[in-house]
């Protein structure tokens, strides 16, 4: 089972405004790689009060950090091919074509699908699905709304909800959960 699990964290509530992300690589149903990056958002030196009470980053942090652009390829690269998931998904697939449309990008063709689905599916007497939630239920540590450690929990939850549903390829995920899978 190959996927790569992703998070995004704003500036601003403009879709463009991604000041980290972070991306988590699966392969043969285990964590490989997980890489972090801070973005100067196209709002800099703008940042909400209310978005760096969430997440803790200023704009201090990435004043000497890389546009979306700038780090587009190689992150297309690291997700090149393989279904994407996120936790509330349609909010990271929002902040990436945002971003793409921002910068003028072409929108790859890519499928996402959203982890607090999976896990409905999976734990459906839960009576909460947000992340640190789950990674409090699952005892998977969590430094909460940073990207690359969002991310990673992403995974890690995702992978313990395919083992549960008994799912164990691309081709498993793709036919049982085929409503819930999205194209970006």
């Amino acid at each position: 089972m190959d996927f790569c699990a992703i998070d995004f964290e704003t500036a601003t509530n403009d879709r463009s405004s991604a000041c980290e992300l972070g991306v988590c690589i699966v392969q043969d149903s285990k964590i490989v790689e997980t890489k972090t990056w801070l973005i100067k958002p196209p709002s800099f030196p703008y940042f909400s009060r209310f978005n760096v009470a969430v997440h803790g980053i200023v704009p201090e942090d990435v004043k000497d950090a890389p546009t979306f652009d700038e780090i587009w390829y190689e992150v297309e690269e690291m997700m090149y091919g393989t279904l994407m998931i996120a936790h509330n998904a349609s909010f990271d697939a929002g902040v990436l074509r945002g971003c793409l449309n921002h910068y003028g990008m072409f929108t790859p063709k890519l499928n996402y699908l959203c982890s607090i689905q999976l896990a409905k599916k999976s734990w459906n007497y839960l009576p909460k699905y947000g992340l640190k939630h789950l990674a409090e239920y699952h005892q998977i540590s969590l430094n909460h709304h940073r990207a690359g450690d969002d991310a990673e929990a992403c995974a890690k939850i995702s992978l313990l909800a395919f083992e549960k549903l008994f799912l164990s390829s691309n081709e498993e995920i793709h036919e049982y959960m085929q409503p819930k899978i999205k194209l970006l």
